[in-house]
């Protein structure tokens, strides 16, 4: 109790990184929801990975000569912007690409999705070999370090959630009903095409602000495990959505106060204990199934 109330007073040092977790931890799940109803998890798991190789690529140009050396491995100002964009162009250009190759019908979509996976890593790796502070810089994002986030992640990331939250809460109807039902949603003549671009453009949006600020692999991980606790438990898709943001908010903030007094990197110990929060919920209903009695056994 004592570090949670540490960590929550607003002299802090490290207040920034606790706002991030919990913006990530609240919103990502949220986004993380339309993935699982699409049953595009191992999406989930490539599009965090292909941010990285965006970001890889800005972290590149000051070697390639395009712009001026970063101090530090950090993007400040223009480009810090620029890695954001850098992440955003290729996550959205690999979510339109799959979707519109899925459309067709061509190929074996996990065979795509994975090679765009592999070949994301190994170029991020390819991309920085000649820029030593670049190299740093993404090492500390695959590490998940969320410690030196400076104010304008933090008001870049406060921002991009801010419009992706007001979105999603305004359009959920109509993104819920052509991830449920598209095929109703066609013959409704309802504007699949744009809600599917609208919605890829949120969760895009939402992965590349994500792996900016604490990296692919806690991104990936709040993406996607806090929907599926929710998928266990919840009745209803309200009922889905909150208790999946929820689960993430609080096992963010629960995992920092547990890193910083184990002195553990944050990112890997929110993941970890969104791993067991999930095998808990798993076994919990397991045993309620068990214990409680079924309709054909109380007759």
């Amino acid at each position: 109790m004592h570090t949670l109330l540490e960590i929550l007073d607003p002299g802090f040092l490290l207040r920034n990184s606790v706002h991030v977790s919990l913006l990530v931890g609240f919103v990502c799940p949220l986004a993380g929801v339309y993935l699982v109803l699409r049953r595009l998890i191992f999406m989930g798991v490539a599009l965090p990975q292909i941010s990285s190789a965006g970001i890889a690529f800005a972290f590149s140009l000051p070697a390639l000569g395009v712009m001026g050396h970063a101090h530090a491995g950090h993007f400040e100002g223009d480009q810090r912007m620029l890695a954001f964009l850098g992440g955003l162009g290729f996550t959205l250009a690999a979510i339109l690409g799959l979707a519109l190759l899925g459309r067709r019908g061509a190929g074996l979509p996990e065979g795509r999705i994975g090679t765009l996976y592999i070949l994301s890593g190994a170029w991020s790796i390819l991309l920085l070999v000649k820029n030593p502070t670049g190299e740093r810089g993404l090492l500390d994002l695959l590490r998940g370090e969320i410690i030196a986030v400076s104010n304008l992640d933090l008001g870049l990331t406060l921002g991009a959630f801010s419009l992706v939250v007001l979105v999603l809460t305004v359009f959920k109807r109509e993104f819920l009903f052509v991830s449920f039902d598209r095929d109703m949603a066609i013959t409704l003549r309802k504007q699949v095409l744009l809600w599917d671009c609208l919605l890829f453009l949120m969760i895009g949006l939402t992965i590349s602000i994500a792996v900016l600020t604490v990296g692919p692999l806690v991104t990936f991980g709040f993406l996607l495990i806090p929907p599926l606790v929710g998928h266990l438990v919840a009745r209803n898709m309200h009922q889905l959505f909150i208790i999946a943001s929820a689960v993430g908010g609080i096992s963010s903030l629960a995992g920092f106060a547990l890193a910083y007094h184990l002195d553990y990197p944050v990112g890997p110990t929110n993941v970890a204990l969104l791993g067991i929060v999930y095998l808990a919920t798993g076994l919990g209903r397991m045993l309620w199934r068990v214990l409680s009695p079924s309709p054909a056994r109380s007759r």
